[in-house]
């Protein structure tokens, strides 16, 4: 099945596909050229909707190529450091930032991801387990 969802935003209107396929293994949703892919049966709650439009919006203002190699290479620098480095992904954390701010689309400055790459990231500070 097929839904046009649309949103407050044109610029992030989000094509719905509803797969077994995509996304993988632990994820909820991925959004691909502006697609969101989701399994049958998941509930797309307003802030789930809003972080994969924030996406959509990066993905255009990027021409989605670009977009797709920066994410790609900055994931690469990011997974030999200390966290998770899906999540800390700049694009990422300007959408689990702002998911909840159902408005954030409507005053959202171009490239506000660039801010989100040198941010200090915090940590759990980590206690060894062993004696």
């Amino acid at each position: 099945m097929v839904y046009l969802v649309d949103y407050c935003c044109t610029f992030a209107a989000v094509k719905i596909v509803r797969t077994t396929i995509l996304p993988f293994k632990g994820f909820t949703a991925i959004n691909l050229l502006g697609m969101l892919f989701v399994h049958p049966g998941v509930y797309l709650s307003d802030e789930l909707m809003n972080h994969e439009r924030i996406h959509t919006a990066q993905q255009r203002e990027m021409l989605f190529v670009f977009f797709y190699l920066a994410y790609v290479i900055e994931w690469l620098v990011r997974l030999p450091m200390r966290g998770n480095a899906y999540r800390n992904i700049s694009f990422e954390r300007e959408a689990y930032a702002n998911q909840r701010n159902l408005r954030y689309l409507e005053n959202r400055p171009h490239y506000v991801w660039r801010h989100y790459i040198r941010r200090p990231v915090r940590h759990p500070k980590r206690y060894p387990t062993s004696l």
